[in-house]
């Protein structure tokens, strides 16, 4: 019994240590946004006056809220297309019968094996000839699928009864019916989960974005911290507010469905 509460200590001590270190460079961020410009570079966290004067001058900039909207924009149009379609993508996979669909299956799994760097010029490509670039759907389209969405779906709709979808089909339920009013209210958990996963990644994302777009009004967020850094370089409480205001939506997200996220990782198992 010792030797339990000593390691269960241990872990704590060591989780908690963890956490410590992480939670060190997002308390520097927010303090150094809070000093005065000539402050920044002051680590210690109660040496300098604190201010919101810098998060006033950045949300009174109409560019900056812009580059917010465009970035809702993007993130929000490609999760919701997303999850409808590889929710449908993993219903066929899991539940419908049709030649050739366990190779269709191993070919879109294939496609997480091969990094975004291979694509990204015949992706670059592509959008040219159908005269995407510069727009913001020239962005949101490639994202959109994503084999991990597709496997994560047909995974769980694989372990749904089978009771369930020949009960509705005895009372006339169509394909298209069991899927909308069966299969697809039982995946809220894994929606969410993946839903939250696929708005990180798209908000976060700078690499396409700065290939595709040219014109700055069309610029996501974390493309226009970017920029920030050379045109404010010596206003550094200016960029790290910008970085402040960036993680904000990214935070809320996570802790009002943080639950959602744990239990989709655990319906997420592979059988």
């Amino acid at each position: 019994m010792k030797s339990k509460s000593v390691g269960s200590v241990l872990k704590i001590a060591v989780c908690s240590a963890i956490a410590v270190f992480m939670l060190v460079p997002v308390v520097l961020l927010i303090s150094s946004s809070l000093k005065p410009p000539d402050q920044v570079m002051n680590l210690g966290l109660f040496n300098s006056p604190l201010t919101i004067e810098s998060y006033v001058t950045v949300m009174k900039e109409d560019t900056f809220v812009q580059y917010m909207k465009n970035s809702f924009i993007v993130a929000g149009t490609v999760t919701i297309s997303a999850l409808l379609f590889h929710a449908m993508a993993g219903y066929a996979l899991a539940r419908l019968r049709f030649v050739g669909k366990d190779a269709v299956f191993s070919w879109i799994l294939s496609t997480m094996m091969v990094p975004f760097s291979v694509l990204m010029i015949p992706l670059f490509v592509i959008v040219k000839i159908f005269g995407l670039l510069n727009t913001l759907l020239g962005v949101i389209l490639p994202f959109i699928p994503h084999a991990y969405g597709i496997f994560l779906f047909r995974q769980f709709f694989l372990g749904i009864p089978s009771d369930l979808e020949e009960a509705a089909t005895i009372d006339g339920a169509s394909i298209i019916g069991i899927f909308y009013r069966i299969f697809l209210p039982l995946s809220k958990s894994i929606m969410i989960a993946l839903g939250a996963s696929f708005f990180i990644r798209n908000w976060n994302n700078y690499l396409w974005p700065l290939v595709v777009l040219r014109d700055r009004r069309l610029w996501l967020i974390q493309v226009a911290i970017a920029a920030y850094q050379h045109e404010y370089s010596m206003d550094w409480s200016r960029v790290l507010t910008a970085c402040v205001v960036a993680i904000t939506p990214i935070v809320i997200l996570f802790f009002i469905f943080q639950n959602y996220l744990v239990e989709g990782v655990k319906l997420s198992g592979i059988k």
